[in-house]
């Protein structure tokens, strides 16, 4: 998941599209710009492989063995003996590549938009965190001013479009690799639920069967984790990715659409808790956006690949991403 910490909003005088949205400067010319940490960036994607490859090993294990995808009961105190049994890790990769390139995608997204626009930002930040997906996402920190709507508008729309591209050999691939198994989708403490565009690729690969009947391969569920993230991200809301490009269109706007945006959010908490939690720290944390004065049109494709935006995080969402 994205984080972009935007500086104060900064007066400029008027100038063309393309000048206002690249910069002619770079920091590095400038001398300002602080130094990146690479050992700290090496250090915690390492840290995440290693969780999210002990997490996608029990998943292994679960699914060669038929047994309920996450029961935790069962898997909390086995998932020690992967520690205790560092070669058990290999039949973890599967699931733990297959989600860190979709995360790595999504932030690389954003990080290339900045390096088009000469936007000081930083290498991505993987976090690994003992949950049962082995992570709690990844994001980029924007340490300088974004002096236009356009260079706001394809930094957030970029991280999305990419890690959905990830996003759909990881679906395919792994779901023909899964298996039918009456019920087994409905056994064990947590179930995700089936965004549209799994469901289509479901019904691609093994028609008239029942969601609670496919029992879906390790790389699936990284895709899965991938989708929520997506959507997630997706939400027109705060410093959300699709709050930056709601900024980007609707500019002051952006205030309502947010305050919409939660009041939905409590609501789908009735059907899922995690949403009134997202809705507290989206208030608390990245309910305000900075302003950006740029009066420049964005221009036909940006709108366009707004609604490919919409359309991406229509077919990701799901009303329960996961239930217990």
């Amino acid at each position: 998941m994205s984080s972009q910490d935007i500086s104060a909003p900064l007066q400029i005088p008027s100038q063309t599209p393309e000048a206002s949205a690249r910069p002619a400067f770079s920091f590095e010319t400038v001398g300002v710009r602080p130094k990146q940490r690479l050992w700290l960036h090496v250090l915690l994607l390492l840290l995440t492989l290693l969780t999210t490859t002990a997490v996608g090993a029990r998943m292994q294990f679960n699914f060669d063995h038929n047994l309920p995808f996450f029961d935790i009961d069962r898997d909390l105190p086995v998932f020690w003996e992967v520690w205790s049994n560092p070669q058990l890790l290999w039949t973890g990769l599967p699931f733990s590549l297959t989600l860190l390139a979709i995360l790595m995608a999504h932030e690389c997204g954003h990080y290339v938009a900045c390096l088009y626009y000469r936007i000081d930002a930083s290498l991505p930040y993987f976090l690994p965190a003992p949950t049962f997906t082995g992570t709690l996402g990844a994001f980029i920190r924007i340490r300088s001013t974004i002096y236009s709507k356009r260079a706001l508008f394809d930094v957030g729309i970029a991280g999305p479009i990419a890690g959905f591209l990830f996003l759909l050999p990881a679906l395919t691939v792994g779901l023909a690799m899964s298996k039918v198994i009456p019920g087994i989708a409905l056994a064990g403490n947590l179930t995700f639920g089936t965004p549209p565009i799994l469901r289509f690729f479901e019904q691609l690969i093994f028609p008239g069967v029942p969601v609670a009947d496919l029992y879906l391969h390790p790389v699936v569920r990284a895709g899965c984790i991938g989708l929520i993230a997506t959507a997630l991200n997706l939400l027109p809301a705060g410093q959300l990715d699709g709050g930056h490009i709601v900024y980007a269109i609707a500019g002051e706007k952006h205030k309502l659409v947010t305050r919409l945006v939660l009041v939905v959010l409590v609501v789908l908490g009735f059907f899922s808790y995690g949403w009134c939690l997202w809705a507290v720290l989206l208030f608390l944390f990245g309910r305000k956006h900075p302003a950006i004065y740029d009066a420049h049109p964005l221009g036909r494709s940006r709108y366009q690949l707004a609604l490919a935006a919409l359309a991406i995080f229509l077919l990701c969402f799901t009303i329960a991403p996961v239930s217990s």
